[in-house]
């Protein structure tokens, strides 16, 4: 596996965005995928991943959205930009999308969207849906109309007052402070991403996870899950697209498996021919980091190559 490392422009037409292509050791691949990483982590975690498909002969290629990882500017971390930071995302990761199919034309396009990053892979099927062969939405959540409602407003108060590009440590308290209420004798504040104590203790060693977003961070996020709820948005997605919704059923950002079960349902109510659900029993929020992570690895590269 070869690693390339890259800058491009945001479309917020003013930070670059850093991106990484992980090419396999073959005269050409087999195909692409695209990962979209999550909230206050960076591409580097999903490295193990990207080796292993990049043995099957695919391309893997990701970036660290604004505000997190190597595109961070002026140490505003959790911060993404001014204007519509919720389609500047989206449309960041469709740049590398065009730019990874501009190097690699006729290939099968897949994207994998994280936590976060299966918010915005979402965001993503209504707008550009049509031009990619297969979506993964992993780690997803089905949040409470009342609960984005809630955040959304204090998200745009904490703007309001001054906390745009500032950590908001009680939205994050008030959006996370539950998520250890179903694990017993946890070790750490971050055990309910993993069940692998030494993934939680990686992750909490490095200074690029685990931070607080700001008061733009979370409007950000809050915009991104209130648009998933409008019908002319959901109504654009490509009926015929392969999607896989997979998940930890311990997984406390899916409500412990009913939120990936609730989207499931709103995209066969849209419509969708080609949707499959698959939970992992024991597994929590990163299955890609979970104790059984090598099936989980399998079963993303079956599914995407069966048809």
């Amino acid at each position: 596996m070869k690693r390339e490392d890259f800058f491009f422009d945001s479309r917020d037409n003013v930070s670059k965005i850093h991106a990484v292509r992980w090419i396999p050791e073959t005269d050409k691949p087999v195909g692409i995928l695209q990962i979209v990483h999550g909230m206050a982590e960076h591409v580097d975690r999903y490295e193990d991943f990207a080796k292993f498909m990049t043995e099957k002969g695919f391309l893997v290629t990701a970036d660290d959205h604004l505000g997190h990882g190597e595109s961070v500017t002026d140490g505003l971390y959790g911060y993404f930009c001014k204007q519509d930071p919720a389609t500047v995302v989206v449309r960041d990761v469709h740049r590398l999308k065009k730019i990874t199919q501009e190097l690699y034309p006729g290939l099968p396009f897949y994207i994998l969207g994280h936590s976060m990053g299966s918010f915005i892979l979402r965001n993503y099927l209504f707008r550009y849906g049509k031009g990619i062969d297969g979506a993964i939405i992993m780690g997803t959540g089905m949040q409470p109309k009342f609960m984005v409602v809630g955040l959304k407003i204090a998200s745009a108060l904490a703007c309001l007052f001054g906390k745009s590009k500032k950590p908001c440590n009680g939205i994050n308290k008030m959006s996370f402070g539950s998520y250890l209420s179903k694990i017993e004798n946890p070790k750490t504040p971050a055990d309910w991403l993993s069940s692998d104590e030494k993934t939680v203790e990686k992750y909490i060693a490095d200074k690029r996870c685990g931070f607080t977003f700001t008061g733009n961070g979370f409007k950000t996020l809050a915009e991104l899950i209130w648009r998933l709820y409008k019908e002319k948005n959901l109504s654009k997605m490509p009926v015929t697209l392969r999607v896989l919704i997979t998940s930890g059923a311990k997984d406390p950002v899916g409500d412990y498996s009913q939120g990936p079960k609730k989207v499931y349902e709103q995209f066969l109510s849209q419509g969708m021919q080609r949707v499959e659900l698959k939970l992992y029993e024991n597994d929590r929020h990163e299955i890609l980091n979970e104790k059984d992570k090598d099936t989980v690895y399998n079963d993303i590269y079956n599914w995407i190559v069966k048809e």
